[in-house]
């Protein structure tokens, strides 16, 4: 059979445009796949990153509350027993310890880590939105 489709130049003509389309075709799809991994790659790192830093900003938001919170009922404890535990206790909370400090700076330096890489992330996203844009 596939000495007759070679004696034929229309179907050989035929044959090796269709392989050429099929090539072209495997190419364009391995070029789409490979935009979309790393499209997707670059969400998920935006996304974790942005998921990290709101997870960090409300624990340390939710520290505050509680410590304004306790602080209101050692005021109102220390107004009804001025000698409770509970308001030494505030007292004591009220400066931050060496750990506690040095716990926010690197907690600090993490969340500018992160979001300086989700930027750059975002850049080249955005470049490249730009430069498929221009090519179109």
């Amino acid at each position: 059979m596939e000495l007759l489709e070679t004696q034929d130049p229309e179907k050989k003509r035929l044959i090796e445009s269709s392989d050429r389309h099929k090539r072209a075709m495997e190419k364009e799809v391995d070029d789409l796949t490979k935009t979309t991994d790393r499209m997707l790659m670059n969400a998920l790192i935006i996304g974790g990153s942005l998921a990290l830093t709101y997870l960090l900003i409300s624990s340390i938001a939710r520290r505050k509350k509680k410590k304004k919170k306790k602080l209101a009922l050692a005021a109102s404890a220390s107004s009804e027993n001025p000698t409770a535990p509970e308001a030494q206790e505030e007292e004591e909370d009220d400066e931050p310890s060496v750990f506690n400090k040095i716990g926010n700076r690197i907690l600090q330096q993490a969340t500018m880590m992160l979001l300086d890489i989700a930027k750059d992330k975002l850049m080249e996203y955005l470049e490249s939105r730009k430069k498929a844009d221009d090519h179109s």
